[in-house]
């Protein structure tokens, strides 16, 4: 199971993704995505020049020992260029593995624990009216939970909602990250925001969403980071008669602390982690318990191999997963967490965004969504595979994800 080769390959069916192949030296090629939205050349290059040299006659199956050597071997640790790097070798390898072995992926993973990881889908309106039947709309697609991101009055634009302003009036499901006109150089788009207004408006809308689709729907939101924590407590507090399954990314990842504010004040569930990317950002807030969902993608804290430990961790303190899954993973790192979710036993809930027909022109996959349920192929491996044809007739464009701005113009987090 030596190493021959391997491959980066960038490609933009519709948004830019960043594949690693590995090929043995019995034609066997494993898939990884290192795709880190708005930074993907960063990632490319940090393979290219320091991660593919170092694989070629390395034995594929060694799949813990190249983990540690491309994590501890390189000095400079964790960072999420170096993860989503780390994170593409190793998914890639359990995927050659699996091939060997003639079985899913799961199955190496000690088996199904489940028939299926519950998904929740993204719910967004410029107003109350529009996001309830964005709500109908999943609904009637078999989504049994529901994210719900609104516009907010005053504000043109509000990240999350795929029909803002900033796109134009067109939806941006696809590609959060805007590309540049035609011709011009690429820069972030600018959204104005209101934190007091977010919180004045917000319960409104979850008492017009209960009001129409009752008590049992699991309804989930999104704060983007953009909350200081007394702000979240408050928000957390309001929404509690409402019900959440969870609150996300109340505040920014970095204060940890934050948490421990957030859950004095509340006991709407807490969910955080997507911009994490090492199992030692989250040993405060496992240890004392002020989460209650993980928010990690395989494809950006280092891997199969990585996620497995950390969810295991988790378990230990009765905190589920609830891994990253909009369009900005891709289908291999899709593939890669569906595998993890029939396996795991703290499973909590999947995110899912269907990607566009243009990138299933690229990746070919074989999972699959049915009634509210993802399921992982049972087909060797991951069960994607890339057509390498197809992704060479979307080049890479440059798409930088929007930049928040409070009225008097200070850079604020989204």
């Amino acid at each position: 199971m030596r190493i021959v080769s391997a491959e980066v390959i960038v490609t933009s069916p519709g948004r830019n993704f960043v594949t690693l192949r590995i090929t043995t030296e019995d034609g066997v090629t494993g898939l990884g995505d290192a795709t880190l939205n708005g930074r993907e050349l960063a990632v490319q290059a940090y393979l290219d020049s320091h991660v593919v040299p170092l694989l070629a006659g390395r034995d594929a199956s060694r799949i813990e020992d190249t983990w540690q050597y491309l994590y501890r071997g390189a000095y400079w640790r964790r960072g999420p260029v170096t993860m989503a790097a780390v994170a593409a070798v190793d998914t890639a390898l359990w995927d050659i593995k699996a091939k060997y072995a003639g079985m899913p992926l799961y199955q190496l993973l000690g088996g199904a624990s489940r028939t299926g990881a519950l998904a929740y889908g993204h719910a967004s309106g410029r107003d109350v009216p529009e996001l309830l039947d964005s709500v109908r709309e999943h609904l009637e697609l078999g989504y049994r939970a529901i994210r719900v991101q609104t516009g907010v009055p005053g504000l043109d634009s509000v990240y999350g909602v795929a029909a803002s302003g900033a796109g134009g009036g067109d939806r941006y499901d696809y590609e959060p990250a805007r590309r540049a006109a035609t011709g011009g150089p690429p820069r972030p788009a600018m959204e104005t925001w209101d934190t007091r207004a977010y919180l004045r408006h917000l319960p409104s809308v979850f008492e017009a969403v209960r009001a129409e689709f009752g008590p049992g729907l699991p309804l989930l939101h999104d704060g983007h980071h953009r909350m200081t924590p007394i702000e979240a407590a408050r928000l957390g507090k309001a929404l509690e008669p409402y019900d959440l399954f969870w609150l996300e990314d109340a505040t920014p990842g970095e204060d940890q602390s934050a948490l421990r504010l957030i859950r004095h004040h509340t006991t709407t569930p807490l969910a955080i982690g997507e911009v994490f990317n090492s199992v030692h950002d989250y040993t405060t807030l496992l240890g004392e318990r002020l989460i209650d969902y993980v928010r990690s993608a395989v494809t950006h804290a280092g891997g199969v191999t990585a996620m497995r430990k950390l969810l295991d961790l988790a378990a230990v303190y009765g905190v589920r997963s609830g891994m990253h899954g909009p369009t900005d993973i891709s289908p291999v790192g899709m593939a890669a967490a569906l595998h993890l979710d029939l396996a795991v036993h703290n499973f909590g809930i999947q995110e899912y965004m269907p990607h566009s027909d243009r990138t299933l022109e690229v990746f070919r996959t074989s999972y699959r969504f049915d009634d509210g349920l993802l399921h992982p192929s049972d087909t060797p491996g991951l069960g994607v595979e890339l057509d390498t044809g197809a992704a060479r007739r979307f080049p890479y464009q440059p798409a930088y994800l929007p930049v928040n701005r409070l009225r008097d113009g200070t850079v604020h987090d989204w």
